[in-house]
């Protein structure tokens, strides 16, 4: 029986994890689908600051999301408007309380900015009695482009090994109960 249970284990290590549907990670983004990475391995982001404030975004997970502090401190500004434009589009973001981030999940929007190049943003923020704007550029390179998707097709992998796994391990379990049974008085 140990040998079943041996298997067992490492095929549930062996199973990628999963996050359910619209759990978010530490940065706001997705967690229920894969990031869109870039040719060095990251997800396509845009950075920028002025006097005030500093923003950093990540296209990732269906969403664009920003995360705005102010410049001196890295104080997260909370709770404040953010508008972005590129070329003549507008969106505005929502701010998420429980992540302390603005995102953008505008389909048109989020489309465009999939197309592989340079993208030069437009972005407007007020927050209390301060209002600034902030320009960036997000690059997205061709690989990040055509994995923007949801990647449905490779959760479920491991599926299709399962069969392969499992018909042998019970086999082996049965010919292991046979051979114990002959060999009892």
């Amino acid at each position: 029986m140990k040998p079943l249970i041996s298997l067992l284990l490492a095929l549930a290590f062996a199973m990628p994890a999963q996050a359910s549907p619209g759990a978010r990670g530490p940065n706001g983004e997705h967690l229920d689908g894969p990031a869109a990475t870039t040719a060095s391995g990251s997800v396509p982001r845009v950075v920028t600051f002025t006097e005030l404030f500093e923003l950093v975004g990540h296209l990732s997970g269906g969403e664009l999301s920003v995360m705005i502090d102010r410049y001196e401190t890295n104080e997260p500004v909370l709770g404040g408007t953010l508008d972005v434009e590129y070329k003549n589009l507008k969106a505005r973001a929502k701010f998420h309380a429980d992540m302390g981030d603005y995102a953008i999940d505008d389909k048109k929007f989020l489309q465009a900015l999939s197309v592989p190049g340079k993208h030069a943003l437009l972005f407007t923020f007020t927050a209390g009695g301060e209002s600034d704007l902030l320009e960036g550029t997000l690059e997205v390179p061709v690989a990040a482009a055509d994995d923007h998707g949801h990647g449905h097709e490779r959760r479920w992998w491991w599926l299709a090994a399962l069969p392969a796994i499992a018909i042998p391990a019970a086999l082996m379990v049965r010919a292991r109960r046979r051979g114990a049974k002959e060999v009892r008085p």
